[in-house]
């Protein structure tokens, strides 16, 4: 070979200037081993450790019920206390914080354990597995990319394509409608649909998605083993069913959360998992303060907190069906037995619904109690309409607390109720010695105990970068043995609460300290997990020295896995960084495109001013939607409809319309001015060149996570803002002329703004500091 020959570095073969006189050779392309298992992970949103059937659940679970029977129950698994941290954990097989997500993936405060993305130098298990020769496959809910990279412009080094999976379909959000979902990715680009077809529903979506990934593979690799994560969307709220599957479980749930959860702790103790001696919390433990007792309920309570729960029950049955029809495929495909698949929760039930639960979903979901007084969290609505797609709503806290039995608290404590999850593995392939479980496990394990099954190797470097070194534990050996060890120490953080467990002893700090306390400071309990497994009594008085020495413990650990600074003034998650003001720029929208993103409209729009500036020609009756923002949970939309020009309001389902004489054919200018009010109100007006037509004050501003569908131009997609006009028109495509431009500019920020607000005190302090 010529000395200046370029190209041939690393070739394993002989070139000569000829192929007479060369030999070829190929790369060696990965292969997995003989016989690899295929693996499926089942992630369900939200789900409490006892809202499954082997958890002493009375919802029909039956498919889940078989694996359990068949494989390993845990009754002693724990995660992170919120989703985006558990799912990185899992993904990653790092420690939450050193995976980026010391918190749910919306904001990067500018430090490493709150970055809300997975570090580039972490390969994920998919990545994992990929160089391992498996195919990998994922759908559901992902919600490990910042909001401010979910539009259709951003940098994508973040979505699950660009983290190893081959495939995926779903949201990249925290959660969806599953009538109607507010977007929907398909591998790297929003999947482009008007509307959806009655009946539709996410989940037999998803799970048709997740049997198609497989069928493609097999017809043309049909020995090649896969990886399949299916993240449900369920039971995160705005929890929703289909009607048939709530008329199972109506009349369930007439006896109250009371009995249900004492029926549900019997079932636990007879079935082993929780012991004999545990103890059920009651009265302030149990946050009785913050439950009504079902006997003091009327009749109307009743009925409406009943709905509520059947409609949770038929989720959770959703989501077992789901599972029953991949194990239908997987038995057609003759691979069900060499097939591992993992069940498991993400955090504890929550308790975002409230006291009495809500028909209103945004009218407190992400409001972080910031709602002024009169405020209308719960629109009255028909009860039957619970878990349809005009409604979205949230179990009360009373079924978060049955959920979670027989814990205490709710998902983001750091309490068991928050982080103790259900965790069912079924193989039977390698189903030696099959049966409950009671070592503790921490989501961590999951990666590095499917690699070793798998027989793959975490790569030692990923992205030119030396790989993190690994926090989780295969539990192998644990699957193995009902005797072997488990995990000894882990630590936990969530918005300042504190937690530790330490062999038999967990110290569990549920107020965030101040900086005069310490990071090891301020007030800690302490419990006895083998005698005291639902955390009843505090030992904190009788043993200080301990308690001291498992705080300092937990300060170690909190600097080996970046979960400093902690949150002392409350400003780590209202700091945005200045890169994303762009975001908040004027904007010209194209009509009948994809609507545009959730974070990237309400930039436009949230705690703000703003106005809209439409171009259009319209010819003799032109009609249908100009623009569209939001949905049933909130929104607003304008409109021309039957002669006239409509403005819709919905105010988390309380919905204003008012009208006008629709402008005459021709071009005209309409203008939508949206002014920001104190006590967190707008007030709306629609000129039509320069001269008022229509006007709305004193309504409530669609704030926190509403809108939550984006901006669409020329329709109404997906879930409707006008369910009245969406029945007699449904997406209401625009006809009858043209839209020939409109622009989104954004004016003033509310003064209730918590960015604003945030922004000021922090610049106070540093003239005084």
């Amino acid at each position: 070979m010529d000395p200046v020959a370029r190209g041939y570095e690393g070739f394993r073969g002989r070139v000569g200037e000829f192929t007479s006189e060369s030999e070829p050779a190929w790369p060696v392309r990965p292969t997995a081993r003989e016989g690899a298992p295929n693996i499926v992970v089942v992630l369900i949103d939200d789900l409490g450790f006892s809202d499954l059937g082997p958890f002493g659940s009375e919802i029909p679970t039956p498919h889940i019920d078989a694996l359990a029977e068949g494989g390993w129950t845990f009754t002693n698994y724990r995660t992170a206390p919120m989703c985006s941290p558990a799912r990185a954990a899992l993904l990653t097989g790092l420690n939450p914080h050193r995976a980026g997500f010391g918190f749910v993936a919306h904001t990067d405060p500018g430090y490493p354990g709150f970055a809300c993305e997975l570090p580039a130098a972490a390969p994920t298990i998919a990545e994992s597995l990929r160089a391992g020769g498996y195919a990998t496959f994922a759908v559901g809910k992902w919600h490990l990319t910042l909001e401010t990279r979910l539009h259709d412009g951003a940098d994508r080094s973040s979505w699950p394509l660009q983290r190893g999976f081959d495939r995926y379909f779903g949201s990249m959000d925290g959660f969806t409608s599953l009538h109607h979902p507010h977007r929907l990715v398909q591998d790297n680009s929003v999947v482009d649909i008007a509307e959806f077809p009655d009946g539709y529903f996410l989940t037999d979506e998803l799970t048709d998605r997740a049997i198609a990934m497989i069928d493609e593979l097999r017809v043309n690799e049909a020995r090649k083993p896969f990886f399949l994560y299916y993240a449900h969307t369920s039971v995160h709220g705005p929890i929703q069913a289909k009607e048939q599957d709530i008329e199972r479980h109506r009349g369930r749930y007439e006896a109250g959360w009371n009995a249900l959860r004492e029926e549900r702790f019997a079932r636990q103790r007879a079935r082993g998992i929780v012991p004999a001696h545990a103890a059920l919390p009651v009265d302030a433990l149990a946050d009785g303060d913050r439950i009504p007792r079902w006997d003091d309920l009327g009749a109307e309570e009743r009925a409406l907190f009943a709905r509520h729960m059947e409609v949770y029950a038929a989720s959770v049955d959703e989501v077992d069906q789901s599972v029953g029809r991949l194990l239908a495929r997987l038995e057609e495909l003759g691979e069900r037995e060499n097939t591992i698949i993992v069940v498991a929760s993400d955090n504890g039930g929550t308790a975002e619904g409230g006291p009495t639960g809500t028909r209103s979903y945004f009218a407190q979901f992400g409001m972080h109690g910031a709602v002024p007084d009169g405020w209308v969290t719960d629109v009255p609505r028909d009860v039957a309409e619970i878990g349809g797609p005009r409604l979205y709503g949230q179990y009360p806290t009373g079924w978060a607390r049955v959920s979670n039995t027989p814990f205490r608290s709710f998902k983001s404590s750091t309490y068991e109720g928050g982080v103790h999850a259900p965790l069912v593995i079924s193989w039977p392939a390698g189903a030696e010695a099959p049966g409950l479980r009671e070592q503790f496990v921490f989501v961590s394990d999951l990666a590095p105990t499917l690699l070793d099954l798998a027989g793959v190797s975490r790569p030692e470097r990923w992205n030119g970068e030396a790989a993190p070194e690994i926090d989780g534990g295969s539990i192998a050996g644990v699957l193995a043995d009902p005797e072997a060890p488990g995990r000894e120490q882990q630590y936990f953080e969530c918005v300042g609460r504190r937690a530790l467990v330490d062999g038999e002893w967990k110290a569990v700090s549920p107020v965030a300290p101040t900086r005069a306390q310490g990071a090891a400071g301020g007030t800690w309990e302490l419990y006895h997990l083998p005698s005291d497994p639902t955390e009843t009594r505090d030992r904190a008085q009788d043993e200080p020295e301990r308690v001291r020495a498992l705080a300092e413990r937990w300060r170690h650990e909190a600097w080996r896995n970046t979960v400093f600074p902690l949150d002392d003034d409350g400003t780590l998650h209202t700091v945005r960084p200045d890169s994303e003001a762009a975001l908040s720029a004027p904007v010209s929208l194209v009509p009948f495109r994809p609507p545009l993103e959730r974070f990237r409209s309400a930039r436009l729009t949230v705690l703000r001013s703003f106005d809209v500036h439409a171009e259009l020609d319209l010819a003799a009756a032109a009609e249908g939607v100009i623009l569209a923002h939001g949905d049933q949970g909130g929104g607003y939309l304008l409109a021309l409809d039957g002669g006239e020009l409509l403005l819709s309001y919905n105010a988390y389902g309380a919905m204003r319309r008012i009208r006008s004489a629709a402008p005459a054919p021709g071009r005209h200018r309409i203008d939508l001015r949206v002014r920001a009010d104190l006590g967190l109100r707008w007030s709306l007006a629609v000129d039509v060149g320069g001269v008022e037509r229509l006007r709305l004050d004193d309504v409530p501003m669609l704030a926190g996570m509403a809108p939550f569908t984006g901006i669409s131009v020329g329709y109404d997609y997906g879930g409707p803002v006008d369910w009245e006009l969406y029945e007699r028109h449904r997406s209401n495509r625009f006809r009858g002329g043209r839209i020939l431009s409109l622009q989104y500019v954004p004016g003033e920020v509310s003064p209730e703004d918590a960015t604003v607000l945030r922004a000021i005190e922090r610049e106070m302090r540093d003239l005084v500091d």
